[in-house]
């Protein structure tokens, strides 16, 4: 059965708040939710990961639902939390993935804990803002409006990015109260991502990591994206394990450029191309099931490129 919350105190004394699903004997995988999100953000279908072998282990990264507020953080300061959740949980050695905003901290865990980590994947993450990253046009090239304006806002500050996304979550709350499928309504999706909004499991999940990721305020999401503003702590020229980079072609809210700039930059990485997913992937089940071979055991998805030799 799932242990939908449990907490512990990383060394500074904030909480941790995390979830357990799936095989509790299983091979674990701390999975990094995006932004927004919450420790509820998985696939509800538990018998998927049971039937895997898998022991997933999400959480409220700092600032989300139950966890304390980092202020100031960046992406390499996730490894230091995801270390700790390890540790409390007997973890000597895990997979890491990480989806949209959650894919660069998933990234900070290869570079920074190879010695604990031993693959990860990093699902139609964000690159970095800047040198060495995307300049700023390549960075937006192809994102929907909404996203830009959101960046604008985190450009500005965090005097003007709070207010805007108090604003952002009251009416996110609002429409998926009623129908969690207009989540992002506004936003010019794909076919594809529409589809999987429609879906009854992504439904379910969107109406309680909604409410519950900003229970205690919208922090983690204002310290998300004030992050992606600054350089990650980390350079991921560095990573020496083994990464899988994924990325969908009709993405709006991650464009293609991320990942192709993720996949040229980090060393050996295999790279999965879908031609007409967007953000949310085309088949959850096929997809949950092919990452964790990668991560298990290092079997590449079908129709990946894998590293030159």
């Amino acid at each position: 059965m799932a242990e939908r919350l449990r907490t512990t105190l990383a060394p500074d004394g904030r909480t941790l708040a995390f979830a357990i699903w799936g095989d509790p004997a299983g091979f674990p995988i701390m999975a990094l939710h995006g932004t927004p999100g919450s420790r509820l953000s998985r696939w509800p279908n538990e018998d998927v990961y049971t039937n895997l072998g898998v022991c997933l282990v999400t959480h409220d990264r700092a600032g989300y639902g139950q966890s304390t507020r980092r202020p100031g953080r960046v992406a390499a300061d996730e490894a230091d939390d995801v270390v700790v959740l390890a540790d409390a949980l007997g973890f000597e050695h895990f997979g890491v993935t990480g989806g949209s905003g959650g894919g660069p901290h998933a990234l900070a865990c290869a570079a920074l804990r190879p010695d604990r980590v031993v693959r990860a994947t990093c699902r139609v993450g964000v690159a970095p803002f800047g040198a060495p990253g995307l300049d700023r046009d390549a960075w937006l090239d192809g994102m929907d409006a909404e996203n830009v304006k959101e960046f604008g806002w985190a450009e500005a500050g965090e005097e003007t990015l709070v207010p805007e996304l108090e604003r952002a979550q009251r009416e996110a709350e609002e429409r998926v109260a009623v129908d969690p499928s207009s989540l992002l309504d506004g936003f010019e999706l794909s076919e594809s991502d529409r589809a999987q909004l429609a879906r009854p499991e992504i439904a379910e999940v969107i109406r309680e990591s909604t409410f519950e990721s900003a229970v205690n305020g919208v922090w983690g999401w204002v310290d998300d994206d004030l992050a992606f503003t600054r350089p990650w702590g980390f350079d991921v020229s560095a990573i020496a394990i083994p990464v899988l980079v994924q990325y969908g072609l009709s993405d709006v809210l991650v464009p293609p450029r991320h990942g192709e700039w993720l996949a040229a930059n980090i060393p050996g990485c295999v790279v999965k191309i879908d031609e007409t997913a967007g953000h949310l992937g085309s088949d959850p089940e096929r997809e949950i099931a092919e990452e964790a071979a990668w991560l298990r055991e290092g079997v590449p998805p079908p129709g990946s490129r894998e590293p030159a030799p």
